[in-house]
């Protein structure tokens, strides 16, 4: 089996050793000053590289989809976070080649544990850390032309967890249904949303909103899935992480004006 899991980078990093397995994808290549970098580019062949500051890793997703059709399985992660089974030190810890093949042999689709919110939903959580208009407008789209979604979308809107990072391993055929999926709603969302005056953060909406859509994805089409241990290289910067999330929850900090 002929496996691809993407590490998606902005700048040049230290990476996995097996570069057969894992490919360093330079996101957002098109716009990017870092020069000789010897990344694949997300902006070679049929591309949305232009797009990156709107839909982050998932202009990598799309090189994919698009250009690297002589694979079996593809997978995305980052430069900072990888899957892991065991301990997570360095990069000799990512997910082996064997340990890759061993896993899709059972399990079509690969995910990250799922992260939980406990005091919220996705939707409420959503709503404290983004716009709320493109969510709203995601339920819409799916509502009018993938209406054989909106029942997953509800659900998991109503959950306190959800499978993040929009990183993944699937065989082929699941990615190609996935992407056709994801790419198809938030093309449509793009085109009926106004970002004016959101922030650089905030401007990555379509990066955050496919992280629900994945879980909406598999429950509507009830793929069985493989959950995975992930482990991040230096400072997850949890302490600053629940600080502005309970800045958000009490009602100070930003002023969310989108309700």
């Amino acid at each position: 089996m002929k496996i691809r899991i993407m590490v998606a980078a902005h700048k040049e990093f230290p990476m996995p050793a097996d570069q057969s397995l894992y490919m360093p994808i330079l996101v957002g290549a098109t716009q990017n000053f870092h020069k000789g970098i010897s990344y694949q580019r997300d902006d070679q062949g049929d591309n949305i590289s232009t797009k990156n500051a709107n839909y982050s890793e998932l202009t990598a997703t799309y090189w994919a989809w698009k250009n690297a059709q002589d694979v079996d399985a593809i997978g995305l992660v980052h430069y900072r976070r990888y899957f892991r089974l065991k301990g997570f030190k360095s990069l000799k810890d990512v997910l082996s080649r064997e340990e890759v093949t061993e896993l899709l042999a059972e399990n079509s689709i690969i995910v990250p544990r799922k992260r939980r919110y406990y005091i919220e939903t996705n939707y409420s959580h959503y709503i404290h850390a983004h716009h709320r208009e493109p969510l709203d407008l995601t339920r819409e789209v799916i509502k009018q032309d993938y209406p054989e979604y909106l029942s997953a979308f509800d659900n998991v809107m109503s959950r306190r967890s959800a499978h993040m990072f929009n990183m993944f391993i699937m065989q082929r055929d699941r990615f190609d249904n996935y992407a056709t999926f994801v790419f198809g709603v938030l093309t449509r969302v793009e085109s009926r949303v106004k970002l004016d005056g959101y922030s650089v953060q905030e401007l990555r909406v379509f990066g955050y909103l496919s992280e629900l859509l994945m879980d909406v994805w598999i429950e509507a089409n009830n793929y069985p899935f493989k959950e995975v241990r992930w482990g991040q290289l230096g400072s997850s910067q949890t302490i600053k992480k629940m600080f502005f999330f309970l800045k958000r929850k009490i009602g100070f900090g930003r002023k969310i004006t989108h309700f």
